[in-house]
């Protein structure tokens, strides 16, 4: 069987109507995502000040990437996106709580670095590994119509799980723009390592463990950026 295809892309596909799409796309997704789960943080501070995270994730990206699902091309172009969507999102919150600084990720007290790091590998592992059964896999079928709300499910398990302990992250845009904003860059490693390993790991996994093996002799997944 004809090994899995791989592709940087082509200079042209950089100004490629659908390529500009779909990187337009992924900066405003990642924007939302960020502005509404930063937010979120933010609103339960400034509460108990007075009483006392498309793709959407550079993590997803990169295990479809390393699954030859999308062009390294047009990888680099999500993560620019993503990246800058989660720092404007992180910047309109600094302006309308009035320069409250984004609280972003931190390893809680008597969680060590090492664990933390193995809790985001696991996690997003989960993550990816869901988005690949559900909204990657071309045999998916009718499960396209639930990938939305499977890979909802999965996220909000996961923060129930990894959140008192490191903030369950699971996307290094969503930790990114926090930290730059709020200039906390404290075990910000974690929050690449971590979602980058267990992402790599989801996405070869299921695309040379479940998809290609059982592919039809003599057939080839050809890469499918449409999907993205």
């Amino acid at each position: 069987m004809p090994p899995r295809r791989y592709a940087f892309g082509r200079a042209e596909d950089a100004t490629h109507p659908d390529s500009m799409r779909a990187t337009l796309s992924e900066f405003i997704s990642t924007c939302i995502f960020v502005f509404a789960g930063e937010g979120s943080v933010l609103a339960l501070v400034a509460s108990s000040m007075n009483v006392s995270g498309g793709h959407v994730n550079p993590a997803v990206t990169f295990g479809a990437l390393v699954g030859g699902r999308i062009s390294l091309l047009r990888a680099f172009l999500y993560w620019i996106a993503q990246l800058l969507g989660a720092v404007v999102a992180s910047l309109l919150l600094r302006l309308a709580t009035d320069g409250m600084r984004p609280v972003g990720f931190a390893v809680s007290a008597g969680e060590g670095e090492w664990n933390a790091l193995l809790m985001e590998i696991v996690m997003t592992f989960g993550l990816v590994y869901t988005v690949y059964a559900t909204a990657i896999d071309p045999r998916r079928g009718t499960l396209a119509t639930i990938a939305p709300l499977a890979i909802a499910f999965i996220v909000g398990a996961n923060i129930l799980v990894g959140g008192p302990f490191e903030g369950a992250s699971m996307n290094p845009a969503r930790a990114f723009g926090p930290a730059l904003v709020g200039w906390r860059w404290r075990s910000q490693w974690i929050y690449w390592v971590g979602p980058f390993v267990g992402a790599g790991l989801a996405g070869l996994i299921y695309e040379y463990g479940f998809i290609h093996a059982e592919a039809p002799p003599h057939t080839h997944q050809p890469l499918a950026p449409e999907d993205y």
